[in-house]
């Protein structure tokens, strides 16, 4: 494990392994880098791969106040550690975060592959309720972990409940809970993009570096018409439909995505 620090401070906790291009890897919620590892050593063959915790999970620290921006910076000072430039991989709520960083560092991400990040732009699927960024807070400030993850899961994740049952029945749900103090980071990180309105045109316009947008065959249809919307307004982006994967394919298939990034970040 190594260490960089940010911008306001922070110490942002890393693996680091392989040689040649960097890549930086962008977990999505509740996850820390045991996630990817071994995504992360699939591509370690081919690239330097810097597979980190993000602020407040794993081994690396925390300073409040939250802000997207500071998230941005993390990434930053993993570049700049590694050598000033590279490509960037994230998945789900890690995709749009991967998203903002390229977008405010134009000069230092190359290429990016975004991993079905869940923009819901129509009516394909409810759109995120009213206030509940502030019932996620107000469980959290009531040391309701549990509860807050209940709400995530229910509500962002569409989880059916007796689902949810068993998963607090297993030993990850205390590691969930030591994270879910998080929660309303990714729920930042997402701001207004759930809401069943079109995306913004002109938002991610610095991003004009190559783009792939995946999306699992077998995921839900929001997915699919999320793909769609953020290629469109992407300057420089196309979206792949990746046969018989789903959305936890980036640790449950990591084969399969390793190669196609493998493919999109040594072509031209």
């Amino acid at each position: 494990m190594k260490t960089v620090t940010s911008k306001d401070g922070t110490k942002i906790a890393f693996d680091q392994i392989g040689s040649g291009r960097l890549i930086i890897l962008v977990d999505s919620a509740l996850a820390d880098r045991t996630i990817c590892a071994k995504l992360a050593k699939l591509l370690s063959e081919e690239f330097t791969v810097i597979n980190y915790d993000r602020r407040g999970r794993g081994d690396s620290k925390d300073t409040q106040p939250y802000a997207v921006g500071r998230e941005v910076e993390d990434i930053e000072a993993l570049i700049d550690g590694a050598g000033g430039s590279g490509f960037i991989f994230g998945s789900s709520s890690g995709a749009v975060l991967a998203l903002e960083a390229a977008s405010k560092l134009p000069a230092k991400v190359r290429k990016q592959i975004l991993y079905e990040p869940p923009f819901i732009v129509d009516d394909s699927r409810p759109p995120m309720p009213e206030g509940f960024l502030e019932q996620v807070k107000k469980s959290l400030a009531e040391d309701k972990r549990s509860n807050a993850l209940k709400l995530f899961f229910s509500t962002a994740m569409g989880i059916p409940n007796i689902f949810i049952f068993i998963m607090s029945l297993m030993p990850s749900w205390s590691k969930s809970k030591a994270v879910a103090h998080t929660l309303p980071y990714d729920l930042a990180v997402m701001g207004d993009t759930q809401q069943g309105q079109a995306l913004s045109k002109s938002r991610w316009a610095t991003a004009n570096m190559p783009t792939l947008v995946l999306t699992g065959g077998k995921s839900e249809a929001f997915f699919h018409k999320a793909g769609d919307a953020l290629a469109e307004v992407l300057p420089n982006a196309e979206h792949k439909i990746l046969k018989d994967q789903h959305h936890g394919s980036a640790v449950m298939s990591p084969n399969v995505i390793a190669s196609e990034m493998i493919e999109f970040f040594k072509g031209k």
